[in-house]
Formats: structure tokens, sequence, C-alpha cells
């Protein structure tokens, strides 16, 4: 495989999705300190790191979902 090419067989369920979780992965890289390499090729990085970034970013949609869930109004649940 190329550089840039992936192995990854998801497919997203919305297609412009992949422009807003691939700057999700950069960003979180950032806050953790973890250099992407640029050519796209992860081989060479510690799988510690790159399962830092997944587990950072699975926490962030979590949250994100969460938040978008509480925010709709009338769901029949009260407490």
């Amino acid at each position: 495989m190329g550089a840039g090419q992936s192995r990854n067989s998801n497919t997203l369920v919305v297609q412009q999705a992949s422009q807003a979780l691939d700057q999700l992965k950069y960003e979180v890289a950032q806050e953790l300190g973890i250099q992407i390499p640029q050519d796209g090729y992860y081989g060479y990085m510690a799988t510690r790191d790159t399962g830092a970034i997944g587990g950072h970013i699975t926490r962030r949609l979590v949250e994100i979902a969460e938040q978008s869930l509480a925010g709709q109004s009338g769901s029949g649940f009260s407490r």
C-alpha cells in the first residue's frame, strides 16, 4: 500500500464525517503530544500511541453523543 492508503475496511455512514474524524485524530494526537506521520504510514508508531489516540477519540465521540442526547427535550424520561 502506498502513502496515505489505509487497510481500514470500515465504511462511514455519513461520508462527510471522514474529514471531521481526520481532524479530530490530529487534535487528539496534538493534545497527547503524539506526532502523526506525515506520510500516513503508522507502521513505525508505537501501538500504545495509536491506541491512546483511538481511545481518546472514542471517549470524545461518546461525550458528543451524550451531549446531543441530553439536549433533546421531550424524551419522556423524567427524574
